[in-house]
């Protein structure tokens, strides 16, 4: 059995666009569990000034800025979404950035002897992540329900919706690769106690490795 007394467990949360990825996240951290958020890697990696945020411009010129002189992202999403080429060259900028960050904040939770590290990582699987982590959770909702949620989220029509899912790795096969499994098709509520029960089962699973080390 792996010697888990001193280790930091790194958990990768990941799932289909508005399968409630970011739900789940906000929960374990309500739990106390250290947790890193895509949506704040994505910020910080083209913040204004850096080299990814420099390289955008370059590539598809300031039209994509807004008036504060941040990003537009929706601008950005809506152009991958119909041009391939684009939404290669921009992963091309994005992704060596977003995987120095998440191993950054991996290794900073590790100095803090944090004993679970969740990261949300949408393209896990898409970008071969999974050595990174010890364990994968994948979450899942059915795929209208999915749908729904993108539209009223991003006040998107379905057709924009769909061509996001398009891009993506289908949800069956994240599904296959993950050791755990959470499905969201309920309320808040019942997802909720979900992540609580896996969240329990993880510290209970853990602490046992330690005892038996």
């Amino acid at each position: 059995m792996q010697d888990y007394k001193n280790k930091t467990i790194r958990v990768a949360v990941t799932g289909g666009a508005g399968s409630g990825k970011t739900s789940v996240c906000n929960i374990l951290k309500k739990l106390g569990a250290n947790v890193v958020f895509s949506d704040v890697i994505a910020r910080e990696v083209v913040s204004p000034g850096t080299s990814a945020y420099n390289d955008i411009i370059i590539f598809f010129g300031e039209g994509v800025l807004k008036e504060n002189g941040s990003l537009n992202r929706q601008m950005l999403r809506n152009i991958i979404t119909n041009d391939d080429s684009a939404r290669k060259a921009l992963e091309k900028i994005l992704h060596p950035e977003i995987i120095k960050l998440i191993q950054l904040r991996m290794s900073e939770a590790e100095k803090d002897v944090k004993r679970f590290v969740f990261v949300e990582t949408p393209l896990l699987f898409e970008l071969s992540l999974e050595g990174l982590f010890d364990l994968v959770i994948t979450v899942t909702a059915d795929y209208e329900l999915r749908i729904e949620r993108l539209m009223c989220r991003d006040k998107v029509s379905r057709y924009d919706a769909e061509s996001l899912f398009s891009i993506q790795m289908p949800e069956e096969e994240k599904i296959k690769r993950a050791e755990l499994i959470i499905k969201n098709n309920g309320s808040i509520e019942q997802l909720i106690k979900s992540v609580e029960v896996l969240y329990s089962k993880l510290i209970r699973k853990y602490e046992k490795s330690i005892e038996s080390a």
